[in-house]
């Protein structure tokens, strides 16, 4: 049973403790964690009885198999790029790294080094998500056609507790949420092999109104509304629109247009259903039973099977390639929408 330290311990990090120290306990084992908070690593370790650390090399000298990297998005590479120095796997929260150019240097160190990198989100092992691949891979919709992907709301600076890092490089509505709903694109339809878009900061600021920040100002660094063109490598054309300026809307998480019918995907952010499969002539929209137990939240679940794949000597699922393809396509619907071009995304072997 190899064993992991957390790096960060933010508002993501509660489920994470909860499920490792729960329902991936006879999987993985918690050991270690940290913060560059230290009371904050100090509390937690202390609710959940493992041994917090004041630094991340100060971790990286325990017993640590693996680090479970939940840090911001800007501190992705860091933390990521010296745990795999110190001959650690890691497994990264999404995105994998803010840039293209730190995640080929996290790569290519962890593979000198001769260890893994996985990446969230992890959803897509989910019962909701792996009903809709099997369904498709039935041929219950016949051959893919098309595709649709909308998350839209209006910001998260209403409800969490410090949002500013949402409006700064490595975040916005597509590096925050998107990685949940193009992961699940690919592992529905198989690799993007070249994109379009365009893309606007709407405000230049944002007024935060949760607490405990009530009233503060954030200056706005990178798109709140983006709008993209997904050409899949099997054929099928996907439609995704991630924004923080949209205050209410009717349209569907996800929806898969075949030729025989359209499917209806549950929300990517949840590892559950509803899962529903309208076909062709047919007037309902009946709900298909799920083919497995991953129904809840069950974040941790990708670094749970990364663990034992590991012992077992076989590919991870929530894979770094699948990681580094999703980032290579975000980042190409930005270049897209900046240059007026289609961006040819770089080839991947991606997992689902």
């Amino acid at each position: 049973m190899l064993s992991i330290g957390i790096a960060g311990i933010g508002k993501i990090s509660g489920v994470y403790l909860n499920n490792l120290t729960g329902m991936f306990r006879n999987r993985v084992k918690l050991t270690a964690l940290c913060d560059i908070v230290f009371e904050r690593a100090e509390k937690a370790a202390a609710d959940y009885h493992v041994k917090a650390y004041r630094t991340l090399d100060e971790m990286l000298g325990a017993d640590v198999d693996i680090v479970l990297n939940l840090s911001q998005p800007r501190y992705h590479f860091d933390i990521a790029l010296a745990s795999v120095k110190a001959g650690r796997h890691v497994y990264n929260e999404k995105p994998l790294c803010a840039k293209r150019k730190e995640a080929d240097e996290l790569l290519k160190a962890a593979a000198e080094k001769n260890v893994r990198v996985g990446g969230a989100p992890d959803t897509f092992l989910g019962a909701g998500l792996q009903t809709c691949r099997k369904l498709i891979d039935d041929g219950r919709i016949g051959n893919p056609v098309a595709a649709t992907a909308f998350m839209m709301n209006h910001g998260p600076e209403h409800w969490h507790p410090s949002p500013e890092f949402f409006y700064k490089q490595g975040g916005g509505p597509v590096f925050d949420m998107g990685p949940y709903y193009l992961t699940a694109l690919v592992s529905l339809l198989g690799p993007v092999a070249r994109v379009c878009g365009s893309a606007r900061i709407s405000s230049p600021t944002r007024l935060i109104t949760s607490e405990p920040l009530n009233g503060a100002v954030i200056n706005v660094e990178v798109p709140t509304h983006v709008a993209g063109v997904l050409e899949f490598s099997g054929g099928a054309i996907g439609t995704i629109i991630n924004s923080f300026d949209v205050y209410s809307h009717t349209l569907p998480c996800i929806e898969i247009y075949g030729t025989e019918g359209t499917l209806r995907v549950p929300d990517p952010n949840t590892f559950g259903g509803p899962v529903c499969l309208k076909r062709f002539r047919e007037n309902d929209w009946p709900q298909m039973p799920l083919i497995n137990d991953y129904t809840e939240n069950c974040r941790g679940l990708g670094v749970t099977e990364m663990a034992e794949a590991i012992e077992e000597g076989r590919p991870h699922r929530a894979s770094a390639e699948l990681a580094y393809h999703v980032l290579d396509i975000m980042h190409g619907i930005y270049e897209a929408a900046e240059t007026g071009k289609y961006y040819q995304v770089a080839g991947s072997r991606v997992c689902n």
